[in-house]
């Protein structure tokens, strides 16, 4: 008969000492979960166990013994091993021994019940198959079920596989809550033996993060208590808050904020994978603000930037100009109407010297505005990216003007041509029950709508032209603006922490119904 036992890796150098475990008889299997370090008393081995069982609602017992030869000569242990199988009385009887100098492992399941004969055990052959207690605790594929031995008088529940396994190390957590600098009576070798003093500071950050997140849970309510108070809901306030992008990016991180630090544990891992995400977003965030206001106000770059900044508004004033001029003229030979073309040329050029007035008057102020802006990179480089696409929103707002100045005429032009066009043939739009219905015209009203059709036709390319080129020129600042927003995008939903995860621990986020079945 073929015995399976799961030793875990990190007994491997542990000293010689008792199998302490799980016994599945469905299976031919046990699950090793410790080893108990000589000396000990096998009243208290008994004791610890009958306390993890409780506690655990999974049976445990001393499955058997094992012996590190590197460590202790085997003549000192050879009558003691052999006696502790009278004293602990578990069928089979695991014996499992390294070899000294040498990779391989001496593996005995000794029978003594079924014996023929009193005096000569026999013996079962063992497969060892290694696992990761780290691993298989971190990974959670053990289903929800409370699994209970035989040996208790309880009914195993319907598992198979390695989902025992798994199980059992999932519910002995109490096993693995001492180290080997505990004073208790007995000193056991698990996962988390070598581990536990590491892990003082975690556990100090633990009792720690419920305070924290008590007081930020409350100061975040206060701010959204502020946020929504009648005073922000007067007009044109709504307005501008939705028209700007900084405003949209700081209640998005108020709510992720809201969400990180509440204290309400989460109900699934799905929603406590969430809230991990949008921590380590948080975090990666306001860590590339600091390095960009870092970098701002290292070598005097803000006020680089501001000098730079009126020189550029004045070429891009310069090249608009010299495009409105070679518009009034013939662009690309072709055939315009002059004085609409003269009108509309030097209505947008009278905004251009508005806009380029405004900007002269304005910086004396940049350098103290954009050191202000750069302060704001500490919220995170979100917030700071929307900023600037609020400020390419701002400093670009003339050519706004120009785009919805030329929609405007163009819409109405061809919403006149449509309502002529329908007067040359006999109908008329129904405003009460929107729809087009027939109609019959007189003389004058047929002269005078083909009149406005042929002046309205002969003035369309002159406005379609600018239209196109406004058109153009808004598309490159929407174009710029959505980079920006979708680098700000990419930062608030990129799922770095499943990315870390999948990169260096996989089994963290394996399926649980696939890797059962």
């Amino acid at each position: 008969m073929v015995l399976k036992a799961f030793f875990p890796t990190c007994c491997a150098s542990a000293d010689s000492g008792l199998l302490v475990g799980r016994w599945v008889p469905e299976q031919s299997s046990a699950v090793v979960l410790a080893v108990v370090h000589f000396p000990f008393i096998p009243i208290q081995v008994k004791e610890l166990l009958a306390q993890v069982q409780q506690a655990s609602r999974v049976g445990m017992a001393v499955l058997g013994t094992w012996c590190h030869r590197q460590q202790e000569p085997e003549e000192s242990l050879g009558h003691f091993l052999e006696g502790l199988g009278t004293i602990f009385s578990h069928e089979p009887w695991l014996q499992l021994c390294r070899e000294r100098g040498s990779k391989f492992w001496s593996c005995k399941a000794i029978h003594r019940q079924v014996s023929a004969a009193p005096d000569v055990p026999s013996e079962d052959q063992v497969m060892l198959i290694f696992y990761d207690q780290r691993k298989v605790l971190l990974s959670q594929l053990h289903p929800p079920t409370v699994v209970s031995d035989h040996q208790d008088g309880d009914t195993m529940a319907s598992t198979g596989g390695l989902a025992v396994v798994f199980d059992t190390v999932a519910r002995s957590e109490v096993l693995f809550c001492s180290d080997q600098y505990d004073e208790g009576p007995v000193r056991l070798s698990h996962w988390q033996s070598e581990g536990v003093e590491a892990s003082v500071l975690v556990e100090l950050a633990k009792r720690a993060s419920g305070p924290v997140c008590l007081l930020l849970a409350c100061l975040l309510s206060l701010i959204s208590a502020a946020s929504g108070c009648r005073l922000w809901k007067l007009w044109p306030l709504p307005f501008i808050r939705s028209k700007l992008s900084t405003c949209e990016q700081l209640r998005h991180r108020l709510d992720h904020l809201t969400l990180v630090f509440s204290t309400q544990k989460a109900q699934s891992p799905a929603q406590l994978m969430r809230k991990a995400n949008m921590l380590v977003s948080v975090l990666l965030d306001v860590a590339l603000g600091l390095m960009l206001l870092s970098w701002l106000h290292s070598s005097n770059r803000i006020g680089q930037l501001a000098d730079a900044l009126v020189p550029v508004a004045d070429h891009v004033a310069e090249e608009l100009q010299h495009l409105l001029q070679w518009l009034m003229g013939a662009p690309a030979g072709l055939k315009m109407n002059r004085a609409l073309d003269q009108v509309l040329g030097r209505f947008f050029l009278y905004h251009i010297h508005l806009w380029i007035s405004y900007i002269h008057l304005m910086s004396p102020f940049i350098e103290r505005i954009l050191w202000h802006v750069g302060l704001s990179a500490c919220l995170g480089l979100t917030v700071a990216l929307s900023i600037l696409s609020d400020i390419i929103a701002l400093l670009t707002f003339h050519i706004y003007c120009f785009y919805v100045y030329g929609a405007r005429l163009y819409c109405l032009k061809i919403y006149g041509l449509s309502s002529l066009w329908r007067l040359f043939r006999g109908k008329k739009w129904n405003v009460l029950r929107q729809r087009v219905d027939s109609c019959s015209y007189n003389l004058d009203q047929l002269f005078i709508g083909t009149l406005l059709f042929t002046i309205l036709v002969f003035l369309l390319p002159t406005t379609a032209l600018y239209y196109l080129v406004f058109t153009l020129l808004r598309l490159l600042v929407v174009t710029v603006q959505g980079l920006i927003h979708l680098l700000v995008d990419l930062v608030n939903t990129l799922p770095l922490y499943s990315l870390g995860l999948r990169l260096c621990r996989p089994y963290r986020l394996a399926d649980k119904p696939s890797a059962l079945q």
